[in-house]
């Protein structure tokens, strides 16, 4: 799959719920309101979605959510994907979470051909992470993140970088995750649905985030990829990987190769973009592929150059309606 704009559309995000044990303050809002399981594509259609893109060229395919591991019967549809990991058509089958439930399925992802798992973590302190998730409680993700680690998962911290949250813990989320062996990557506040706080209050450019890392650490920048839009520096002290995701101060577009499915099977070509294809529709309308197929190519040539992501700070609204937690992480 190419786009307007050349680019070779190889990875695949694909939310398999909307809900999620944790209202995290960024992402939704308290009260939220689900869709009816009607509308969420089954596990046998989400394989089946997942497997057409796969046979499109789609060599890194991630699963989030919502929380994607709340889903029933989630790991029936990780099981099965790893089929393609298995006949090389895939070369990796990864997963985003918030750690709560990764004390229970650690070993069964390993087991299903996942190597490595994106783990959010914004804090380490236990009041600001229930402050911050609402219903999280930070020991359970602790100990699902070791569980992670025990059962031979390789791990990446995600860390949203909050003005007067979580600013002044940047050098204990280091050393922790260098302690662990993990790789940490800080990721500016994105404006996407209607919240309970003030995005403009909290935005913390990461410009500023790393000089001030800069000051303590020699950074040394870094080539390495994961295929997402994060860009590294290894710490000349430590040799460990830092990634910063910077859609507003400096937006990774020209290098995109990444789609977003939803749980109902709208597809996003861009996480900054309301424009959609509405897959569920060609997936229910032969067994072929061949409605699902077209539906994938025609939208696949309507990809912008880039998004439109920015912070309001006159009306303070989003640059997109929808939740993150809707798209998909």
């Amino acid at each position: 799959m190419i786009d307007p704009f050349g680019r070779h559309i190889s990875y695949l995000r694909v939310s398999v719920t909307d809900r999620c044990d944790f209202r995290c303050v960024y992402c939704m809002a308290e009260d939220m309101t689900f869709l009816p399981k009607s509308e969420v594509l089954t596990l046998e259609e989400l394989d089946r979605l997942c497997t057409a893109f796969i046979e499109k060229g789609v060599r890194k395919l991630r699963l989030t959510g919502g929380e994607p591991l709340v889903r029933r019967d989630v790991m029936t549809l990780i099981r099965s994907l790893g089929r393609h990991l298995d006949t090389g058509a895939l070369e990796e089958l990864t997963l985003t979470s918030n750690g709560s439930q990764l004390g229970r399925f650690a070993d069964e992802l390993v087991d299903a051909g996942v190597k490595r798992i994106n783990v959010s973590v914004d804090t380490l302190d236990e009041g600001k992470f229930a402050d911050i998730t609402r219903w999280g409680r930070l020991p359970q993700v602790l100990d699902g993140i070791a569980a992670a680690k025990d059962a031979g998962l390789q791990i990446k911290i995600n860390t949203v970088a909050l003005r007067g949250v979580n600013d002044e813990e940047v050098f204990d989320l280091i050393e922790w995750t260098g302690r662990e062996g993990f790789d940490l990557t800080f990721i500016e506040t994105m404006p996407l649905g209607e919240v309970d706080v003030a995005r403009v209050d909290r935005y913390l450019p990461l410009s500023l985030l790393k000089a001030q890392i800069g000051q303590r650490y020699e950074m040394i920048e870094s080539d390495h990829r994961t295929g997402g839009p994060a860009r590294y520096v290894n710490l000349a002290e430590t040799g460990q990987r830092l990634g910063f995701i910077t859609p507003l101060t400096h937006n990774f577009c020209e290098s995109c190769n990444r789609v977003r499915v939803t749980c109902t099977g709208m597809l996003y070509m861009c996480l900054g973009q309301d424009d959609s294809a509405d897959l569920r529709a060609a997936l229910r309308a032969d067994e072929d592929n061949s409605a699902l197929n077209a539906a994938i190519d025609e939208a696949i040539g309507r990809k912008p150059k880039g998004h439109d992501f920015v912070i309001d700070r006159r009306t303070k609204a989003p640059s997109v309606s929808r939740h993150m937690s809707v798209t998909g992480g």
